[in-house]
């Protein structure tokens, strides 16, 4: 059987090269599916998912909406913050409403930690900066806050930041305890249902294995753990790379539902979007 070539989008960070580890390095069986990696930048990813161009890719939850009539949403290889999620820094304690009138670095338009820090504070003055330089940004005072996702969240007390709010306790806290919707994998409908029928079982498989052989997935991992000590890497892959990666449950579909019906009813998302979900087994 000829192989098929399938173009699979993720960022270049710790906790995805944990998740994909199988995959990047054949440790799994594909069938005739060769995958190719393309590592790019979240909001890059979102901005190429919007084009079509990627076959899977990691997304924003909160780009979604605007890929949803080419892409559905795999249930494994979500990420989520479960009572822990991206956080605003800044150089000096400061209440929310105090943030409310800074200048934040945000790391894109379409990031869910933007969708999240709009619901937290409402409408606020941003500048959008790549995530690996909002903590220089906010150490040379080139903004007054920072709104920090990857593995900046475990960097930023070593500097002397101080945290002004944690956007995963923040939504725990208004939803009863829901975890935050921060990534997710998406897949082209267009693809077909056989194609389609075959990628999403090995969405799961390659992250069942990393999690089963942690140690040779995570000293993959750490080539892109941006310094991070080998402790600390292990610890920010297993906050993301968890039970709610292998499969959303029904906890983790309506933590989705509710972070995108809430979006649509603040007006930060022009229209209502139901996710549509294809199972990975």
């Amino acid at each position: 059987m000829n192989p098929r070539e399938i173009l699979l989008g993720h960022s270049p960070d710790s906790d995805d090269a944990f998740m994909f580890y199988a995959l990047a390095k054949n440790k799994i069986d594909t069938g005739e599916l060769e995958f190719r990696h393309i590592l790019q930048d979240i909001e890059t990813l979102n901005h190429r998912a919007a084009l079509g161009e990627l076959d899977v890719t990691a997304i924003s939850v909160h780009a979604y909406p605007y890929v949803k009539e080419q892409y559905a949403l795999l249930t494994a290889g979500g990420s989520m913050g479960d009572g822990y999620g991206p956080m605003v820094v800044a150089r000096e304690a400061m209440s929310l409403e105090e943030l409310k009138t800074k200048t934040i670095a945000i790391p894109g338009k379409k990031t869910s930690a933007y969708l999240a820090l709009r619901l937290c504070l409402g409408e606020f003055s941003f500048d959008v900066v790549p995530f690996d330089q909002i903590l220089p940004a906010v150490l040379h005072e080139r903004v007054d806050a920072g709104l920090i996702i990857h593995e900046g969240q475990l960097l930023y007390h070593r500097q002397g930041l101080h945290k002004i709010v944690d956007l995963g306790e923040w939504w725990a806290g208004e939803t009863g305890g829901l975890p935050l919707p921060l990534g997710a994998n998406a897949i082209r409908k267009d693809l077909g249902d056989d194609i389609i029928a075959r990628i999403a079982p090995l969405m799961r498989q390659t992250i069942e294995y990393s999690l089963n052989h942690r140690e040779e997935a995570l000293e993959h991992a750490l080539q892109y753990a941006r310094d991070l000590p080998k402790e600390s890497a292990d610890r920010f892959v297993g906050m993301y790379v968890n039970e709610l990666t292998l499969h959303l449950g029904e906890r983790g579909k309506q933590a989705y539902r509710l972070f995108l019906e809430k979006g649509y009813e603040s007006g930060i998302i022009p229209y209502p979007c139901d996710p549509e979900f294809v199972e990975c087994g």
